[in-house]
């Protein structure tokens, strides 16, 4: 029921088809093994599945298996994923038309962390940002996308 979207989720931070379906069975395996940590009170279900095949994802790009892979292949445009129509899309569900109504600077690091997958010292590092500042306008960004999807502001 969730693979397309886990799968879209994970697609867009890895940038591998081969990587995400090795990441979205890794995630789904973890899913099942933790399900008992999972609190419903705390939040969906949904997202809780999202978080663990992002954080995934990340650690996979981090990983220095992943990085000596990615340093000595060479990247095509026939090696990058093309999405299909039942892979996730911000657009689809309309985070991305929610993102759009925070400020530039908060729409900046949110497209960063969350869609491209960069860490907040990563963002500091490479856009010259101080980290306090990146962290500053994540927070703040992630109250008001909550109110945003609350539907309170």
């Amino acid at each position: 029921m969730y693979s397309a979207t886990l799968y879209g989720v994970i697609l867009q931070i890895v940038k591998t088809e081969e990587i995400a379906e090795d990441v979205l069975q890794e995630a789904f395996v973890k899913i099942w093994r933790s399900f008992d940590s999972y609190d419903a009170q705390k939040g969906r279900l949904f997202t809780w599945m999202i978080n663990i095949c992002r954080n995934l994802a990340i650690d996979k790009i981090r990983s220095k298996e992943f990085r000596m892979k990615v340093s000595t292949d060479s990247i095509t445009p026939a090696n990058q994923a093309e999405f299909t129509s039942n892979t996730f899309n911000p657009d689809h569900i309309g985070v991305r038309e929610v993102v759009e109504k925070l400020s530039p600077d908060q729409q900046k690091i949110i497209n960063l962390m969350y869609f491209e997958g960069l860490t907040q010292s990563e963002i500091s590092e490479e856009y010259n940002i101080p980290l306090g500042t990146v962290k500053t306008r994540a927070r703040s960004a992630v109250k008001m996308l909550s109110k945003l999807f609350k539907g309170s502001v």
